[in-house]
């Protein structure tokens, strides 16, 4: 079965998920409660083995047992780090591929927060010396699987929910590379294009590795448009290529055409 990998939730624990836990995770996520024999039909499997599934969601707080079922856990504000990994973690995984497509070896990369440039990184590991800058504590400890890659990491403070780092020492770090790909993230797209995050210092990462790079890559999925978030900053048509699983709505592409940058389709083969 395949499986898709997660990064660790501790230092010495990681997990993965199955293609059906991470369906199953997505269910429960929409309907809030969810009984095991309903799990057991749709999947159709044995009640057994969706408490087994259940037990390991449970386990690193994706979900919460109760009578008959499982219910999701409420999380305030922005989803936890373990539900963005999980969500449309397929969707994540076309752009990763072909992202990877467009770094060649021996160039240097920095990459920000979020999972979805986590979830790109990942498909890097196979390229060959690569030099590494980012404030990103789970793409730090991802690259260390590969012994040709050349790290630098952000000194400051470190946010436990995002597991990034901010402050002084980040700014100062990404501002003293010019790297030749600068891979990024947004949480939300405007119908404008204006690009939306939930805090003031995500905005200001994503801004100064977008101004110090060579080529800038916008890595997003089709949630993210007319998605919610108050703090502004940067456009969509600044990226040199944008890459999505689906087309945008109009006028993003448009924008993306008359800037001269590049909108990438991921896993439809093709570039509109």
């Amino acid at each position: 079965m395949n499986t898709i990998q997660l990064s660790p939730f501790s230092p010495d624990k990681g997990f993965s998920l199955s293609d059906r836990q991470t369906r199953m995770a997505e269910m429960i996520r929409q309907r809030g409660f969810i009984r095991v024999d309903v799990l057991a039909q749709n999947f159709q499997v044995t009640s057994q083995t969706i408490r087994r599934d259940l037990n390991l969601l449970c386990e690193h707080g994706i979900a919460r047992r109760t009578h008959g079922g499982v219910q999701k856990l409420e999380m305030p504000g922005n989803l936890s780090y373990a539900w963005r990994q999980i969500l449309n973690s397929h969707a994540k995984q076309a752009i990763a591929r072909e992202v990877a497509r467009h770094v060649p070896n021996r160039v240097s990369v920095a990459l920000g927060i979020g999972t979805t440039p986590e979830i790109v990184f990942k498909a890097l590991l196979d390229h060959g010396h690569l030099r590494i800058v980012t404030n990103n504590m789970t793409i730090a400890m991802l690259a260390c699987a590969n012994p040709t890659f050349d790290v630098t990491i952000a000194g400051g403070r470190l946010r436990n929910a995002g597991r990034d780092v901010m402050g002084d020492g980040m700014e100062t770090l990404f501002k003293a590379y010019k790297v030749d790909i600068g891979i990024y993230g947004v949480a939300g797209v405007d119908e404008d294009g204006t690009l939306l995050d939930l805090h003031e210092e995500e905005v200001k990462v994503r801004q100064i590795i977008r101004q110090n790079c060579r080529s800038a890559y916008l890595v997003l999925d089709q949630t993210k448009f007319g998605r919610a978030a108050h703090v502004r900053g940067g456009k969509i048509d600044e990226a040199t290529k944008v890459f999505c699983d689906g087309k945008p709505p109009e006028p993003i592409p448009s924008m993306i055409r008359r800037s001269g940058g590049q909108l990438m389709v991921c896993g439809q083969g093709n570039t509109p």
